[in-house]
């Protein structure tokens, strides 16, 4: 829904219901006609149809039906022509789905919040669309905004995320997770500090432009910091020096999900028969057809490709690399202490 068109209404329908009370008031006072006579006789004349008057005008009455005939006539063209263009633009139709998505998001727990959508906001969109997740996206511009409004699958928010009512809006208290894409620093520097007030259990994920941003918004509560332009300069190099490698990470990435998946299975849920057993004792290749390319630790380290003796733990995280099939069964074998 454009806001623009939506004012425009609201300010066609004031100036509409104004000029209909002054007429109905005038009416009844200069003439004494009862609300009936005088409200027809304002409709008749604002709409300039010709029909004759209720009942004969003083010469007071004939001067007021002027004034009211020249003020009105301006106004019930523009109230028309707006209301006109207001359905003809779909913004009836923007406004009772916006509130339909809003009633969504009043549903909505464990979801990802995407602040922005721009360039990056979009493909972290798009790659949380295919990993199933729940998201609201906060976007002010208009442009941006038909796009997310054409996208049936979207929830969104038209408003600006550095708001504490429009992170609240989108139950920010109830999210797991939140992506601020602004293309100002101090914006996304904002949109933390506040995110992390509202919900200290979140995870952050911010974007930044200047390298100096990234201290201060990890200060402000960020749990990640990605800086597009740095890490583009990696990849240029690595394509230079180790060009397959890069192409092969490509491939891999750029696969659907059926083909291969590379994912991160937390262990807390691991059957009591594997706590503190070796990732051999878990036999996971033969039973789920995955492979274990890393684990993390509960003390943030990593381990890339831990050798099968690597015993297993509730706090760990694994790292594992197979088709969407052989991942769902790997979880399944590790929470359920068998082969399904």
């Amino acid at each position: 829904m454009k806001r623009e068109s939506l004012k425009s209404a609201y300010i066609a329908l004031s100036l509409l219901f104004s000029i209909i009370a002054i007429g109905v008031i005038g009416f009844m006072v200069i003439e004494g006609f009862t609300f009936t006579d005088a409200f027809f006789m304002t409709i008749i004349t604002i709409a300039t149809v010709g029909f004759r008057e209720v009942h004969p005008l003083s010469p007071l009455g004939m001067y007021f039906t002027a004034f009211l005939i020249v003020f009105s006539f301006g106004i019930f063209a523009y109230a028309v022509t707006t209301f006109t263009r207001y359905v003809v633009d779909g913004a009836i139709g923007h406004y009772y789905k916006s509130r339909k998505v809003r009633t969504k998001i009043q549903k909505l727990k464990d979801h990802v919040i995407v602040c922005g959508y721009g360039r990056n906001g979009r493909q972290a969109v798009q790659e949380l669309l295919n990993h199933d997740a729940s998201i609201v996206i906060i976007e002010r511009e208009e442009e941006s905004m038909g796009q997310i409004i054409e996208n049936s699958k979207l929830l969104y928010l038209h408003g600006d995320a550095t708001r504490d009512d429009v992170l609240g809006t989108c139950r920010i208290d109830k999210a797991k997770a939140l992506i601020t894409t602004l293309p100002v620093d101090a914006d996304n520097l904002f949109v933390v500090l506040t995110a992390r007030e509202m919900n200290p259990h979140l995870k952050i994920i911010t974007r930044a432009s200047d390298e100096h941003s990234d201290a201060k918004l990890k200060r402000a509560g960020a749990t990640n910091v990605i800086m597009p332009d740095r890490i583009g300069g990696q990849r240029m190099a690595k394509l230079v020096a180790q060009p397959d490698v890069v192409e092969f990470l490509d491939f891999l990435m750029l696969q659907s999900l059926e083909n291969v998946a590379l994912e991160e299975i937390d262990c807390i849920n691991l059957h009591s028969c594997f706590e503190g057993k070796s990732i051999r004792e878990l036999d996971i290749r033969n039973e789920s057809g995955a492979n274990i390319i890393g684990l993390k630790r509960s003390d943030n380290s990593f381990t890339i490709n831990p050798l099968p003796e690597v015993l297993l733990s509730s706090t760990d995280k694994i790292f594992a690399l197979g088709t969407k099939n052989q991942i769902t069964r790997l979880k399944k074998t590790i929470t359920e202490g068998e082969d399904v």
